[in-house]
């Protein structure tokens, strides 16, 4: 199985970017995994944030394959303890979908159109974060659970 963080715009920020690549290298010793970029719009003060959206999920669509399963990275998803997610990350892995693809939106978060495509939702906190962070929290995250998977030293309960 290919485990995909999907995300739209570039991680502009040095030191994210540095501890970002850090955890796609320690999940790489997992498993497949790896950061698809969507392209952010240009020019978009002209769009509402409707149209915004609805721009950027043509692009999420088009980036998407068949038998793709889709996790939404949304506010308003299940929480999850970090062994919740172990667990919950093994069953995907045992139910073997093709592509696991876990999806972080623009600005102003998805279009209803792909919060219609996704099969779960999962929030990283209920509190406002960056875009930029939620990509280095979620890659913490998956490594956190892929170490409670495997029964290394990494998680501390």
């Amino acid at each position: 199985m290919k485990t995909i963080l999907m995300v739209v715009g570039k991680t502009t920020d040095k030191p994210f970017a540095a501890a970002i690549q850090e955890y796609v290298t320690r999940i790489s010793h997992y498993l497949s995994f790896n950061i698809e970029t969507i392209p952010e719009l240009k020019g978009t003060k002209s769009l509402s944030e409707s149209e915004q959206k609805e721009c950027e999920a043509k692009l999420i669509r088009k980036a998407l394959q068949p038998g793709d399963y889709i996790v939404l990275l949304d506010e308003h998803g299940k929480e999850r303890r970090s062994i919740e997610f172990a667990q919950w990350l093994q069953k995907k892995m045992s139910a073997g979908p093709r592509r696991l693809v876990f999806v972080v939106g623009g600005p102003y978060g998805f279009a209803p159109s792909i919060h219609q495509l996704a099969a779960e939702e999962i929030s990283l906190s209920q509190m406002t974060l960056s875009h930029q962070m939620i990509r280095l929290l979620f890659t913490e995250q998956m490594y956190r659970a892929l170490t409670i998977l495997n029964g290394e030293p990494y998680h501390h309960e």
